[in-house]
């Protein structure tokens, strides 16, 4: 269900770029309402209702906010906001729309229950994980979902490493991810409208992501079950969702590996990738319950195991310090 957003304020041009942008970039998540005058929202249907609104300060003294569910005060920094209007959530008008998106969709997700997910086409997942650190399983799920999107699907990324490096690779311009595990914290709101809102895109490569945690223990802390609902919500936003994970075997990452359809385990040419892992084989439960669903990514060009029993495939060396120049390279093999 989309969210009904009603713009009102008496700036056309700024009106117009606003619901123009949210119609190309946000028309599966908001459907906007524009009102430019006071006239034009007289003229609005008896008993029309929105969950939310933006409106800036002259109308938003003049409307009957009844038939809004969360109005917010559409302010700009030279304006003063004194009595009435300083009671309300203030959103600012000049800075990036997808900043301000992120803001409204954040607000309304606190407000709005969950939706049923039974008639939502949940995403393919693809797990990435390996018993060893520094064997590349960050460039191999950004390679994965640069050619997910490549080919015109959804493809949503998160990291749930503790100590995520998603800022090498987008920079960090919106909002946390940090947000989404508070809201499955409190356990109230709409966590896949939250994705919704907050999630970035890169422009080169259509990848669809979400920024790292403010800080280490936000990862840390999680639950079995608030990664659960998670990945659960993440599924709901996309065609295909990709998920790097840190290189613990705990009950996270069982869930992880529960819901995931398909288990990439990265390894590279070191020994002790090779005994990690073959101790991951040969000691621990986890493997044979997964083992259907992996596939080994020899990456870095180490030779594929032979003896293996699951699928094995081959990735080459690249010598490069340009981390985004890797992935983009490795997303033209077949993963």
């Amino acid at each position: 269900m989309k969210i009904r957003m009603l713009i009102a304020t008496a700036d056309d041009n700024y009106a117009e770029h606003l619901s123009n942008q949210i119609s190309i970039r946000y028309a599966d998540v908001i459907e906007a309402t524009v009102c430019t005058t006071e006239e034009s929202l007289l003229q609005l249907p008896q008993g029309a209702g929105f969950d939310v609104a933006l409106i800036d300060g002259p109308m938003m003294q003049n409307i009957d906010t009844g038939m809004i569910q969360l109005p917010l005060l559409l302010w700009s920094e030279t304006e003063e906001c004194t009595g009435v209007l300083s009671e309300n959530v203030k959103i600012r008008k000049h800075q990036r729309i997808s900043a301000t998106v992120a803001e409204v969709l954040e607000h309304c997700a606190k407000l709005k229950a969950a939706e049923s997910g039974a008639d939502t086409e949940k995403a393919r997942i693809t797990a990435i994980w390996s018993p060893a650190g520094g064997v590349g399983k960050t460039t191999v799920a950004l390679a994965i979902a640069a050619k997910k999107a490549s080919e015109g699907k959804e493809a949503l990324y998160i990291s749930l490493e503790p100590f995520s490096s998603t800022e090498a690779y987008f920079g960090h311009s919106g909002k946390s991810i940090s947000t989404v595990f508070e809201m499955l914290e409190n356990r109230k709101g709409n966590v896949g409208a939250l994705i919704r809102g907050i999630r970035e895109y890169d422009r080169a490569t259509g990848i669809a992501y979400l920024c790292r945690p403010d800080n280490y223990d936000d990862v840390n802390i999680l639950s079995a079950d608030e990664v659960r609902s998670l990945i659960d919500a993440c599924a709901c936003v996309a065609q295909e969702l990709v998920i790097d994970m840190s290189c613990v075997c705990d009950m996270r990452t069982r869930v992880i590996f529960e819901l995931a359809d398909n288990i990439l385990i990265v390894t590279d040419p070191a020994a002790t990738t090779a005994i990690k892992l073959a101790l991951f084989e040969t000691q621990h439960d986890t493997y044979t319950q997964i083992s259907e669903k992996i596939t080994v990514v020899a990456n870095k060009g180490a030779a594929a195991d032979k003896q293996s029993e699951n699928p094995v495939v081959s990735l080459p060396y690249i010598q490069s310090n340009d981390a985004v120049y890797i992935y983009k390279t490795l997303a033209n093999y077949e993963l």
